[in-house]
Parts: structure tokens; C-alpha cells; sequence
């Protein structure tokens, strides 16, 4: 599967940026390294006048590729939830059953991430991080809607519906797959924040993780009752 995906371009919606990131060396620097500088000070304390001074570079020309931050981290999330549908389709398509289907989706968007080495210029471990504390800052805007017709969030409402369409498989009276799956897509992120922060208010930890509680979660919900 490693070998398939090093192969695919990651599909982002072309309004989000005024030039493709992916095109240039300068651009593949500017994802590179905003993905370490985020990560390291978080989103509301960076600038691209920050990242201009760490990759060397005039902060005009990082303008030249994105508006503003927003746009950028919008950028960020969309990739990386275009990488996770990838992830998930090749992952599930030669699995025989719709319950098999969705227990590995859901552990695809639930786990851990490590950097995948075949996109050298992006770490996924990074980026789960960033999107684990900071994606709802993406969509928790004034202009959410706007960018929503836009086709902003399109990934990452397919990669929802995916799995909305294997609950529905699975069991087609259950009355709220929408809800169940868009609730667990993002709490899984919330999961993961509270296991690295606040420990107390979850049993996820070294030995449980988001993927064991929401497949358990998942299999008790769905399994038919007697």
C-alpha cells in the first residue's frame, strides 16, 4: 500500500491556495517547514514573517502561494484528510464484509500517525499532531459557510460519508449513521488530545488507545440485538 500511495498525487482543492505548494521547491519548503513551526509555538503564535525568517526567505513570497494562515492550515487539514482517504480505500477494498470495512476505516482515522516516508517533504506524524489540536480552528470561523460552498471541507466530509455508507451497509435501521460517524471522526481527535493533556477525563492511555475505544464503541452499537 506504501508503494501504491507514493505514487498518488494528494488531491487539495484549488481555491484554498493562489499557487500550488507542491509545484515549486520553495512551495514544498513552505509546507515543510510550517508543519514544524506550528507544531512547535501552535498556530496562533505563528506568522509567515516567522516562517519566512526560518526557511530564508522574503515573506512576500510565501504570500505568493497562500492569502494568509488560514488558508494555509486549511491547506494542511485538507491534505490531510485526502492522505486518510487514500489510506482508508486501498486499505478497506479487498475486505469481504461491510463490519470489517469499517473497523479498519475506523482504525485509520483513529490511530496514531507515523510519518509516512514516501512524502518526504510532509510528516504525517507532525501533521496528525497539528490536526489533533488545532483542525476545528479551521471551520470554527465567521466565513465557515462561505468556504463550506466553496468545497473547502469536501475531503473531509467524503472520508465522513465513506463510513456513514458502511454503517448503513452493516445495519440499514440503525437511525443516526451520520451523527455516530462525524461524532466519532472528531472525537477520536479530542481523545487523543485528552490522553497527552488531560488524563483524568479519559480511560484512553498507553495501553488503551482512541482505536480500541471506538471500535468497541462501534461493534456494541451496531451488532444486532437479540
Amino acid at each position: 500500500m506504501d508503494q501504491l500511495l507514493a505514487n498518488i498525487k494528494i488531491q487539495v482543492n484549488d481555491k484554498i491556495y493562489v499557487k500550488d505548494p507542491e509545484t515549486t521547491a520553495l512551495g514544498r519548503k513552505i509546507i515543510k517547514h510550517s508543519l514544524m513551526i506550528i507544531d512547535e509555538i501552535g498556530f496562533d503564535n505563528f506568522t509567515f514573517k516567522k516562517l519566512g525568517e526560518l526557511i530564508g526567505s522574503n515573506e512576500s513570497s510565501i504570500y505568493r502561494y497562500f492569502e494568509n494562515k488560514h488558508k494555509l492550515l486549511v491547506y494542511l487539514s485538507s491534505w490531510y484528510w485526502s492522505w486518510i482517504e487514500y489510506k482508508m480505500v486501498f486499505a478497506t477494498a479487498n475486505l469481504e464484509t461491510p463490519l470489517n470495512q469499517l473497523l479498519k476505516a475506523l482504525e485509520i482515522v483513529t490511530e496514531k500517525i507515523e510519518d509516512d516516508l514516501n512524502t518526504p517533504y510532509i510528516n504525517e506524524a507532525l501533521l496528525n499532531k497539528i490536526i489533533i489540536a488545532e483542525f476545528t480552528k479551521t471551520f470554527l470561523t465567521k466565513e465557515v459557510d462561505e468556504e463550506n460552498k466553496e468545497g473547502f471541507f469536501l475531503i473531509y466530509k467524503r472520508v465522513i460519508n465513506r463510513m456513514v455508507a458502511m454503517v448503513i451497509l452493516i445495519a440499514p435501521e440503525y437511525p443516526y449513521p451520520k451523527s455516530l460517524i462525524s461524532g466519532i471522526v472528531e472525537g477520536a481527535l479530542h481523545q487523543h488530545f485528552l490522553k497527552d493533556h488531560f488524563k483524568t477525563i479519559t480511560d484512553c492511555n498507553e495501553t488503551v488507545s482512541p482505536s480500541d475505544f471506538y471500535k468497541h464503541l462501534i461493534q456494541h452499537i451496531l451488532s444486532p440485538k437479540s
